[in-house]
């Protein structure tokens, strides 16, 4: 999976950022590598200062799927750390809860011993007498 790291001018945005970025996202959603073909990462000071003091980080973060709408979530932090993690925690739910309703709604083919009869013969109950 491809994790693109963009930051505001306010964020220092080093190589080592979108590293760190990318493999703590394919860790965590590496259950999920062949639904997603990206993942897009957005850090902004949205106060555009160095003062601390307030939840001013924002992480956005949207999630490529393969024939599918992105799956996009944003939260606020009081740094960049904090915001990106408690974002890669929200998309790591959102993409969980997609991806169960899409299998209750699709009902993904399964493998099951209910279609075959091999198994289900061995499996028929004795007549009563």
């Amino acid at each position: 999976m491809k994790v693109q790291v963009n930051t505001s001018n306010d964020i220092d945005n080093k190589d080592a950022l979108e590293r760190w970025a990318s493999d703590y996202l394919n860790e965590h959603l590496g259950r999920f590598d062949q639904d997603i073909t990206s993942v897009e990462v957005q850090l902004t000071d949205e106060n555009h200062s160095n003062k601390g003091g307030g939840i001013d980080k924002r992480c956005m973060m949207e999630a490529r799927i393969n024939g599918r709408a992105p799956i996009a979530v944003t939260n606020y932090g009081p740094d960049q750390n904090l915001a990106f993690r408690g974002a890669a925690d929200k998309l790591e739910h959102a993409l969980e809860h997609a991806f169960g309703k899409l299998d209750r709604r699709e009902h993904r083919v399964r493998e099951t011993i209910r279609r075959d009869p091999e198994a289900l013969e061995g499996t028929a109950l004795p007549p009563q007498s």
